[in-house]
Formats: C-alpha cells, sequence, structure tokens
C-alpha cells in the first residue's frame, strides 16, 4: 500500500486529527513529519476528549505504530507529559507502538523565552506565534548548531552544546529584548526530568523504518501540522509558521522519496477559521463570524485563543489543492452551518476593481483584495445525529455540491460532529 499524506488546506485547526484517528484504524503507521508542540489535534471517542501536540493522531489505536520523525521539532517535556497521560488512560501499552527520532532537533527552555520576547517586542506587529519555541529551534538547526535527541543521552555533549548555544542566547535576551538571562544547569536540569520517560522510545533511523514499511506494502499515513496558508514558503508570509507545512514536506520530514506517495488528503472546514494575525478575506467580523465561534467551539486547543471565523474560501481552496497536489478532500464541520438562513462562499476576489479568480502570493495584494460572496440557501437540520449521506438535507447536500464542483476536486468524507462515528464516507480513503 502506497503512503497517504494528510495535511491542512486552510489556516491550520481543520480538524486533521479526527480524521488521522479515524484512518488509523486501517493503518500500520502514522508519521508526524514537521512542526512542534504548536499543533493542537483533538480526538474524540465515545465522548471523552483528547489533545494531542507532539504524539501522531493514530496513538489511540494499539495496532498502530506511530512516528515522531526527524522534520519535527520536540519539547521533551510536553512529549514526556503526552506520553505519561496517555499511559494513564491505557494507551501505549507497548513501547514499540510510538517511535521518536533521534535526529529531530530539541526545543530547550531558552528558545521558548527568546519566542515570546520577540513577540513582544512586535507589539502591534504580532506574528500570532504560540510562544513554543518552535520558530527558534528552527533557526538552530539551519544554523547548523540545534541540539537534537541523541544528544539528550550524553550529558558532556548535552552541557557542550547547550553552553555554546546560551551566550548567544542570553546576549539577545539581554541586550536586545531586556529579559533575565538563562543558567545552563537551569536548563539541564529541565530537560533531564523527561529524559527517562521518553528514552524507551527513541529509535536512531525512523527513516529506514518508514521506507521498510512502505517497501513491504504497509499503509502509512503522513500527519501534517498547521495549514498550507501557513507554510513559511508558500503561505501568507511572514504570517505564517517556521515549517513547511505542505505535503511536500512528508517526504523531507520523514526521509523518504515522494514516489511512494499516491494520496494526499486535503482537510477543510465548511467555514473558515484562522489564528493570530495576518490577513483573511472572508473574515465574519460581526454576530455571524461570532455564532460559527460559539456554535463550532473555535477556541485554539494549544493557546486557548479564539479563532477569527468566515465563509468558506475557494479561492484559498483551489491554491491549497494546486500547491499540495490535493487529490480529494475531507469536508469538516458542515453541522456548525445549521441554522443558518443562508451561507456565504467565496468564489473569487475583487483588487483595484479587477475580479481575480486565482490566490495572489504578496502580502499586500491579499491584504486589499475584497471577497466575492456567492450566498446559498442554509438547513435549519441538526446533522450531528446523521448517519447516511441519504439524510443529509437536500441544501446541504447541494452546498457540498457546489464547493466540490466549483474546486475539481471530490469531496470524499464529511464530517458533522466531532466523534468517530460522526463521519459520512462518499468514497473510501484508505483502502484494505
Amino acid at each position: 500500500m502506497s503512503g497517504v499524506v494528510v495535511v491542512g488546506a486552510q489556516w491550520g485547526d481543520e480538524g486533521k486529527g479526527k480524521i488521522i484517528d479515524v484512518l488509523s484504524e486501517n493503518a500500520d503507521c502514522v508519521v508526524r513529519f514537521q512542526g512542534g508542540a504548536n499543533a493542537g489535534h483533538t480526538l474524540v471517542v465515545k465522548g471523552e476528549k483528547t489533545i494531542l501536540h507532539l504524539i501522531p493522531s493514530g496513538i489511540l489505536h494499539p495496532q498502530t505504530t506511530c512516528i515522531i520523525s526527524s522534520g519535527c521539532v520536540i519539547d521533551v517535556e510536553i512529549l514526556a507529559k503526552e506520553i505519561q497521560k496517555l499511559k494513564e488512560q491505557g494507551f501505549i501499552q507497548n513501547p514499540k507502538q510510538l517511535m521518536v527520532s533521534e535526529t529531530a532537533t530539541v526545543i530547550l527552555p531558552f528558545h521558548k523565552v527568546l519566542d515570546s520576547a520577540r513577540e513582544m517586542a512586535l507589539a502591534k506587529n504580532k506574528i500570532g506565534t504560540t510562544g513554543k519555541g518552535i520558530g527558534p529551534a528552527y533557526e538552530d538547526r539551519v544554523a547548523r548548531k540545534a541540539i537534537i535527541v541523541a544528544d539528550l543521552f550524553d550529558r558532556e555533549t548535552l552541557k557542550s552544546k547547550i553552553e555554546f548555544n546560551i551566550r548567544e542566547k542570553n546576549v539577545l535576551l539581554e541586550k536586545l529584548y531586556n529579559q533575565p538571562t538563562i543558567k545552563v544547569d537551569q536548563v539541564i536540569d529541565q530537560v533531564m526530568s523527561a529524559i527517562e520517560e521518553i528514552k524507551p522510545y527513541c529509535t536512531k533511523d525512523t527513516s529506514l523504518f518508514i521506507h521498510k514499511a512502505l517497501n513491504n506494502r504497509k499503509r502509512v499515513l503522513f500527519e501534517g501540522a498547521q495549514g498550507t496558508l501557513l507554510d513559511v514558503n508558500h503561505g501568507t508570509y511572514p504570517f505564517v509558521t517556521s515549517s513547511s507545512t505542505i505535503a511536500g514536506s512528508a517526504c523531507i520530514g520523514a526521509g523518504i522519496g515522494p514516489t511512494p506517495l499516491t494520496k494526499v488528503i486535503g482537510i477543510t472546514k465548511a467555514y473558515t477559521t484562522r489564528v493570530g494575525s495576518g490577513p483573511f478575506p472572508t473574515e465574519l467580523d460581526n454576530e455571524i463570524g461570532e455564532k460559527i465561534r460559539s456554535e463550532g467551539f473555535e477556541f485554539g486547543s494549544t493557546t486557548g485563543r479564539p479563532r477569527r471565523c468566515g465563509w468558506i474560501d475557494l479561492i484559498a481552496l483551489k491554491y491549497a489543492i494546486r500547491i499540495n497536489g490535493i487529490t480529494s478532500l475531507a469536508l469538516m464541520k458542515l453541522d456548525v452551518l445549521s441554522s443558518h438562513k443562508e451561507i456565504g462562499v467565496c468564489t473569487g476576489y475583487k483588487i483595484n476593481g479587477e475580479v481575480i479568480t486565482e490566490f495572489p502570493t504578496l502580502l499586500h495584494e491579499l491584504e486589499s483584495v475584497e471577497p466575492i460572496i456567492e450566498f446559498l440557501p442554509g438547513w435549519n437540520q441538526d446533522l450531528t445525529k446523521v448517519t447516511s449521506l441519504k439524510d443529509l438535507p437536500r441544501f446541504a447536500t447541494q452546498y457540498i455540491d457546489y464547493v466540490g464542483n466549483h474546486l475539481a476536486c471530490p469531496i470524499d468524507v464529511i464530517s458533522v460532529g466531532p466523534g468517530r462515528e460522526q463521519t459520512l464516507w462518499v468514497k473510501p480513503l484508505f483502502n484494505s
């Protein structure tokens, strides 16, 4: 079986965790290929909510091997707490179920302090970072001075590398940001407390394991974090995350070639949300947006921040389909749109009086667009109890068809609630 990549097709928070969890029932492996604890993937099983920040969303299925690849940045304290909590809930009974790449980058306390200090210094120009140290950790990786997971198990190497790193960080904190400096022993003590918890799961070469799984025709899911429009190269720069979030990054982060990947599943809400700063053409800064936020429980699972809400943006989705090579879509949270008299769909932008139907890649252009909104009739039926496509109200089906036809991309799964069972399949995404 070839690999299947699951990516967010908007600004993150689309519901990737649920789809990965559902697909993992038939998967052998799930691989997180980028990002860090800035992700917040929410799973709801039998009414019980589990929020994962680092561990792949297939972990609730004991037969599925979950891998945190080299492309991720790992906060070992958060990872240790996630492992402990899952074990308390009866998961990860077999330590072989979770693998952590020893070549992945480690996030240290000074990364988080520096991240927050920079954000405060930006004042009105804040990016909207989660303050989890993601950006500074990736910077160290590119600068070839990162501390990797393998370094954690050699105290002398770890101390030497932290001393080297912390000299520069302390100068920045003290002289530029007017923040307290950090001591080497303080950092080591914090990290050491988590090492024993994560050590049984650390593996020298996760890339080789993934390669062998694909060669042996295992079912491998590649799980992205954040969303397409937050990609550091192709998103709404500079209001983006610090890693590449698109499907091509699955190969780089996991350490495999592109040939085994034959499906890319794009996850999109039936509306659009965004957390933090940056342009958002269809944003509804009114009572309709507030209604969507309230009924969709649109608050960040990582930060708790309220999400900005707006109508679905087909121009942005077309862009996501193109740069990811998306082969099918999962339409999430359709139930949230119930009780709206009419539902808006953005089918184009107007800029300087000209209508455009392609997503602008320059920030100043995107900030100045006016969305062209088409309105479709809404429905007033509770969808959360619907178990079959034929039981959807006519106008809900019309909405799905309109979106799919406009995007020229099949919508193969529809979510009508947070639970596994609240999933309607148009076409199986992960064949046996």
